[in-house]
């Protein structure tokens, strides 16, 4: 194993990790992305994305964990190499995104998000959400997602980049345990028709309870923006309206919140 010892800022390598933390840009003309942490890494790496480059930092990675994530590297991308760059902590403070992550960050390659890469099971339940703006929101549902067992996320005409690093922290690693996709509302209302799934959006308007809505079968969750709601293209398209009984005097709840509570009703029905 050999180790590159790194310690300017504005050594090129250096100069690209932060260009990838900072701007999606450079993470779409690049292909890679940023993660910190050993678990995030490992679920990354479980996932099947390759890992470009790492950095650790030795005063904080414990050689047993350096060892996990190498051994993780080998298990899923046999007899692979991955070029490793050792960084002070003074370097590391610098160029960590965040505290608290275990002195290892690492550059890794994106993955096609489209529907065609989709495997569903029979009857899935599958997340959808419209436009979502916030990482921290879409993070949030991912989180919900992979403890509720869903299987798929599908984000539409998304206004923010799924290798964000906010969206990677908040979601703390589920963006790699959950199977994602982007692509237009058009086009994922097609492919849930063509699958004979059911399209439940969640709106105010013309709605039924969420718990009267049979979800045992094929199911997609639908949800808006927190300021707009739904586009009208969802409600049309949509097999039934629900919504949550809201008793105070607010009328709406976080996306991440109301996403939550319609997948573990689905989860209660379907264990029921």
């Amino acid at each position: 194993m050999r180790i590159e010892t790194v310690t300017s800022a504005q050594n090129p390598k250096i100069k690209e990790l932060l260009a990838l933390q900072e701007k999606s840009k450079e993470r779409r003309k690049k292909g890679l992305f940023v993660v910190e942490g050993r678990r995030e890494l490992i679920h990354c790496i479980e996932a099947e994305f390759e890992p470009y480059t790492l950095f650790i930092c030795r005063d904080i990675l414990t050689e047993k964990d350096l060892d996990k994530i190498l051994g993780a590297i080998e298990e899923n991308f046999t007899g692979m190499t991955c070029p490793i760059i050792e960084i002070s902590r003074q370097l590391y403070d610098k160029v960590a995104y965040r505290g608290g992550t275990e002195g290892v960050i690492a550059e890794l390659r994106c993955k096609e998000t489209s529907l065609t890469g989709l495997r569903l099971k029979e009857n899935p339940l599958v997340v959808v959400l419209e436009s979502v703006e916030k990482p921290g929101n879409l993070g949030a549902v991912l989180r919900s997602a992979d403890a509720s067992g869903v299987d798929a996320v599908i984000v539409c005409d998304p206004l923010t980049d799924l290798y964000n690093p906010n969206l990677i922290r908040s979601s703390i690693g589920a963006l790699f345990t959950v199977p994602v996709a982007t692509a237009s509302s058009e086009d994922t209302i097609r492919f849930l028709k063509d699958k004979g799934i059911k399209i439940y959006t969640a709106q105010l308007q013309d709605s039924e309870w969420y718990y009267d809505t049979d979800m045992k079968g094929g199911t997609a969750i639908v949800m808006g923006t927190e300021a707009t709601g739904l586009t009208d293209l969802w409600r049309k398209a949509a097999d039934a309206h629900i919504k949550i009984p809201m008793l105070g005097r607010l009328d709406s709840l976080n996306v991440s919140v109301s996403a939550a509570i319609l997948m573990f009703e689905a989860v209660r029905q379907r264990n029921s």
